[in-house]
């Protein structure tokens, strides 16, 4: 079965939305390039598959629900005291939860083919709204693509320990693969 024109629903029951993080730094070594999957999040696509440009897409996120899935690299394997230690840090210094609950992104021009699309829109992290182009494709009833996300653009400081020797990369991506849920 295909994707046909009409309205969808997003979110975690058909599909994934991942960040990835790299690390930088003297001490680079020490830490993991992280996984993390948000688990709590929804949306809705409107595809046109005659005209895209008719297409838009939405999605909020809820900035509490991240949960490190897998840390990769490092000295020594990643513990559950570190996912909740990183769980934590993501919340209360990077992500300020507390005054930024959510996360939003509204398409404002949808362009290419359904097998291979450009999304550009306006994605808001910690209160700061800034424009983002998404590369995407639909192969085999699923929607999967990736934008680059440069924490500094947002007025994010990205994670560092050991007095900086350790530092989250600037760079992080955000990848989604998803169904399409019949919208209601």
């Amino acid at each position: 079965m295909g994707i046909t024109s009409g309205s969808y629903t997003l979110g975690p029951e058909s599909g994934r939305l991942v960040v990835d993080t790299t690390r930088s730094g003297l001490g680079a070594k020490a830490g993991h390039d992280l996984t993390i999957e948000v688990t709590r999040w929804h949306g809705e696509a409107t595809i046109d598959i005659a005209d895209p440009a008719g297409s838009s897409v939405t999605v909020e996120v809820d900035a509490g629900s991240f949960e490190v899935r897998e840390g990769t690299g490092g000295v020594k394997p990643l513990t559950d005291s570190d996912r909740r230690e990183i769980k934590k840090n993501l919340q209360e210094k990077v992500l300020h939860v507390d005054r930024h609950p959510t996360i939003t992104f509204r398409s404002t021009r949808i362009g290419g083919t359904a097998e291979s699309f450009r999304i550009e829109g306006d994605l808001t992290v910690v209160g700061v709204t800034r424009p983002v182009t998404l590369q995407g494709l639909l192969a085999e009833d699923r929607v999967r693509g990736s934008v680059t996300i440069v924490q500094t653009e947002w007025g994010i400081r990205p994670y560092s320990a050991f007095f900086g020797a350790l530092k989250v990369s600037d760079d992080v991506e955000v990848r989604f693969d998803t169904g399409l849920l019949p919208g209601r």
